[in-house]
């Protein structure tokens, strides 16, 4: 079966460091879906206004051409220990599909096409959609199911912490985004390592910090393209 790319996300992420790790983590996360010339046709999407949830399928950024393992190692497990590839949401997998559950914010008809807008991101800039569909609550949620080793994962997030008036050089509008991105940690949950100062590019800004044992110290900010 070839799979088509039906349309691009547009998002303030242009990298995987910093991705939420799962969709709806940062629910002031958005993305601009724009449909590829071939599937624009608003008749497409007649309806879909009656649904809060969309399901998105989507491609990972990884080399096609890998070799399939078995088994991965999980990050929130410290990289160590290893799981097996269909129990983990892990991109290295035979089939590069992602699968995410975004709020469908609302949708605005250009004259290209229609664009929708959705919020609970975890997919980088430019990433492809092969599918969307939409999420039914009497069906696709269970309630007490399990979660295998991710019940297990600690979730705890960070403060943090901005030098006075630092904040304010990000758009008033995604502060509130940067702020439950930093709290989620992006770093390799296996590095930990206080004096190492990390980067992380958010709507054309590219925000340096540190993290001490549970304090993420913002350290500078500058648009990108900037010394």
């Amino acid at each position: 079966m070839e799979l088509k790319v039906i349309a691009h996300i547009h998002t303030d992420m242009p990298e995987k460091f910093g991705l939420p790790r799962q969709s709806g983590l940062v629910k002031g996360l958005y993305g601009y879906i724009r449909f590829e010339p071939e599937f624009n046709d608003p008749e497409a999407l007649r309806g879909i206004e009656g649904y809060d949830y969309l399901w998105l399928l989507w491609g990972f950024d990884v080399k096609e051409n890998q070799t399939f393992k078995a088994t991965v190692r999980p990050p929130r497990l410290g990289g160590n220990e290893r799981m097996g590839v269909f129990a983990t949401r892990s991109p290295f997998r035979p089939n590069r599909i992602g699968l995410s559950s975004v709020k469908l914010e609302g949708i605005e008809f250009t004259g290209e096409g229609p664009v929708i807008c959705v919020s609970g991101i975890d997919m980088r800039d430019d990433t492809p959609i092969y599918d969307i569909k939409p999420y039914l609550s009497y069906t696709d949620s269970h309630e007490g199911a399990r979660s295998g080793f991710s019940d297990e994962v600690n979730r705890d997030t960070l403060l943090i912490d901005f030098p006075t008036g630092m904040l304010d050089i990000i758009p008033a509008d995604k502060q509130a985004a940067l702020i439950e991105v930093l709290k989620q940690d992006p770093r390799p949950s296996y590095i930990e390592d206080a004096d190492r100062e990390y980067g992380l590019c958010f709507a054309g800004y590219n925000i340096r910090f540190k993290v001490l044992k549970d304090i993420l110290t913002v350290t500078d900010i500058r648009q990108e393209g900037q010394g």
